[in-house]
């Protein structure tokens, strides 16, 4: 793990980044190493404090111009100590009330209400039906979304209207109880409040002193051509809200096509079957091929066998990477009648006479040529 001083690194981004460059890899970081995905991972519970420790800081302009300058709160010389005139030897308090003294410069760090720490709102996830032509040419769909707001009756305070939350009485509003481990003592959230601070004595009877219920949110979503069955579409933003001044989650829309009655998708291509009569395999012939604006003419070779593809480029789905589009394979399928009519089957009989060949004969030939050179040897 980095220094608990490099912040930049803490959260992996360079010390030139953008505002939206920090909240976009502290959301990612922060989702990575939740607690809530890692149960029982003492590593990554650290790791996700120290990125939200990172994030106080440079998720704040203010405190990151006073951080990247060493000055306030984030001194690191020129006074007792090493922080800025504070000194660590005269100081009685735990590990969290030092580090709440250097986020907050000092003073008051050990009576005053540690603020709620953020929290990055959960992703979401849906589907969304569309038609095999909405897949190729792209659409705006509808969606509708389930999800959690804050609550219309007490506006997300969980607390009954005309009520407040109150000071935790057990850690006093600063969201931590310490324990003494020696020579300090080790701070943790508040077994009473949560680490929130406060606690809410006279719930919202609208919802149940959560703060939030569930709604829907509708949208209008802009399926790209080209989007195949199980594609994820990403809407930044659009998942959950939130805590305590947190990032909201992402929605991720997934599709679901439906199948075509003509064509199968193959990875950016499109398959299709095409029968020939038997004419036209021997003989060959020029026939129309359905593509996914009208028809084509296609030339097929004489002698063409089953299954024999052919293909037309560039006229399949657009690409999603945007580079051109894919094509369509036509896939051969010689159509051999279940019955005959009288003329047919006379003209089956004369053909036959014309082409009397064995083809099975060579597997015979070769057959005994391998028994041959066995005998031999």
């Amino acid at each position: 793990m980095p220094p608990r001083s490099d912040y930049y690194q803490a959260l992996g981004v360079a010390k030139n980044a953008t505002q939206d460059e920090i909240k976009k890899s502290y959301r990612k970081l922060a989702r990575q190493y939740h607690p809530d995905r890692n149960p029982g991972n003492d590593e990554a519970e650290e790791r996700f404090k120290r990125v939200q420790e990172a994030y106080d800081v440079l998720g704040d302009p203010e405190k990151r111009r006073q951080y990247d300058r060493g000055t306030g709160p984030f001194a690191t010389a020129g006074g007792p100590g090493g922080f800025g005139g504070f000194d660590p030897g005269s100081f009685t308090g735990g590990l969290g009330d030092i580090f709440d003294f250097i986020r907050t410069g000092g003073g008051g760090a050990r009576t005053g209400r540690a603020r709620p720490r953020p929290e990055p709102g959960r992703d979401l996830e849906t589907e969304v039906r569309i038609g095999f032509e909405q897949s190729i040419e792209g659409a705006q769909v509808p969606l509708a979304v389930p999800v959690s707001a804050p609550c219309p009756t007490c506006h997300g305070t969980g607390a009954r209207p005309g009520t407040t939350p109150k000071v935790c009485p057990q850690c006093q509003g600063r969201g931590v109880e310490a324990e003494g481990q020696g020579l300090f003592s080790i701070s943790q959230p508040c077994s009473r409040c949560g680490g929130a601070g406060t606690v809410i004595e006279d719930p919202c009877p609208a919802c149940a002193g959560t703060g939030a219920r569930k709604t829907v949110k509708k949208y209008r979503v802009s399926i790209p051509a080209g989007v195949r069955d199980g594609s994820r579409i990403r809407l930044a933003g659009k998942g959950e809200p939130g805590r305590n001044g947190g990032p909201p989650g992402d929605l991720y829309v997934v599709t679901r096509v439906s199948p075509s009655p003509l064509f199968k998708r193959k990875g950016d291509n499109l398959e299709v079957e095409i029968p020939l009569t038997i004419p036209e395999a021997i003989r060959g012939a020029t026939i129309e091929v359905p593509t996914l604006h009208g028809t084509k003419k296609l030339r097929v070779p004489g002698g063409t066998k089953h299954g024999t593809v052919q293909r037309l480029r560039g006229e399949g789905p657009p690409k999603l990477n945007g580079k051109g589009r894919g094509d369509i394979h036509y896939r051969f399928v010689i159509d051999v009648p279940a019955s005959l009519s009288k003329e047919q089957k006379a003209a089956v009989e004369e053909l036959s006479k014309v082409m009397n060949g064995d083809p099975r004969a060579r597997l015979f030939e070769r057959a005994g040529q391998s028994a041959g050179q066995s005998a031999g040897g």
